[in-house]
């Protein structure tokens, strides 16, 4: 199988040729199984241009569970123990798909609600209005503990507040609806980028490789292209594959976080104080300060050691003494002057590992 590609076809059969465990992240927007019967018009009568494809019916209930059963099936088998799965739906198909994922041995991690906020109306009056869909996140079984969640990125792209669960994203509108040459929209449920982005981020790190078995327009794989990730994408309607690889053929920029690390992946490098000392990166005689009281200073030796008055030790046992507490992680209490601006030593290391480091 290789990547960055689209292969066409029918899913089940697509999935069946890939081997086990090597998706490290799944999405997947399958037909929702709409089940309308009669065209909806609007109060002016113009006809709403609604789910009505083909690929969108089934004769059954029945029927729309075994085929999601099938997918479903190998999409675990094919997916590692570190990966992941996402499954968007509405109301009229998730409660079906969160049983049967369960039934198979996914285990769900989260419920993610995207709150539409540009919602198209319910022009009969006789409901609410639907402004939300559902996304399940899913990792393989109970027992798998180590897949990927980058909550320190998520929280950075929140704007260093933890990201909930609830997702406020607009509908896909404007330039980044897909048209046709009628001039109407190329696919009838495609997604916004900015929700895709967020489930990459999210759940996957650079070069991984992500698998969406209903392509459609190509969403997940410009967005992938974008974060700097690999795809592979199964669609069974040759005109969408025409439409996704132009669409991803004509990317030639990558988004800024796509070079975005997570913290806890860098600090699973070990990366000792002296080994910055060795590499001259922090050199014996400098003074380094606290960030609460910069005229508390110690005194760099040359073993990687402080100095603090007549008290010598480590980074932590220097820092935990200042603060009469048991413990301290000096990574983050002690600062340099660089340029007269005031750096923690943590993020020296961090920039150190990146240089040396494929992250």
């Amino acid at each position: 199988m290789q990547d960055n590609t689209i292969i066409l076809g029918d899913c089940i059969e697509v999935l069946k040729k890939i081997p086990n465990d090597s998706i490290d992240l799944i999405f997947a927007d399958p037909p929702y199984n709409m089940q309308l019967k009669n065209a909806l018009y609007r109060p002016n009568n113009t006809k709403v241009d609604g789910v009505d494809d083909h690929w969108d019916k089934f004769c059954s209930f029945t029927e729309y569970d075994d085929f999601c059963i099938a997918w479903l099936a190998e999409c675990r088998r094919i997916l590692k123990e570190t990966g992941s799965i996402w499954i968007i739906g509405s109301y009229h198909n998730i409660f079906r798909v969160g049983n049967i994922i369960l039934n198979l041995g996914f285990w769900i991690l989260n419920d993610v609600t995207w709150y539409k906020t540009n919602p198209m109306p319910n022009f009969l009056g006789t409901r609410f209005t639907n402004a939300t869909e559902t996304l399940l996140w899913c990792s393989k079984s109970k027992n798998c503990k180590k897949y990927t969640f980058n909550h320190k990125i998520m929280k950075k792209y929140n704007g260093d507040k933890q990201m909930t669960s609830v997702w406020q994203i607009g509908l896909c509108i404007g330039e980044e609806r897909i048209k046709g040459a009628d001039g109407k929209k190329a696919h009838s449920t495609q997604k916004p980028e900015e929700l895709l982005k967020r489930v990459l981020l999210s759940s996957t790190n650079k070069n991984d490789l992500v698998l969406d078995p209903f392509f459609g327009t190509g969403t997940t794989g410009a967005v992938a292209k974008k974060l700097g990730r690999r795809f592979i994408g199964i669609e069974r309607e040759p005109e969408y594959i025409e439409i996704a690889k132009k669409r991803i053929d004509s990317i030639t920029e990558l988004w800024e976080e796509s070079e975005w690390v997570e913290e806890e992946k860098i600090k699973q490098i070990k990366v000792s104080f002296e080994n910055l000392i060795k590499e001259k990166i922090i050199k014996a005689g400098d003074v380094l300060y606290t960030r609460r009281r910069y005229n508390t200073t110690a005194f760099v030796l040359e073993n990687g050691t402080l100095q603090y008055k007549d008290t010598i030790g480590s980074i932590h046992k220097i820092g935990a003494v200042i603060q009469q507490t048991p413990s301290c992680n000096g990574w983050k209490f002690w600062y340099i002057f660089r340029n007269d601006k005031a750096l923690l030593i943590d993020d020296l290391r961090n920039e150190y590992i990146r240089q040396h480091y494929e992250l």
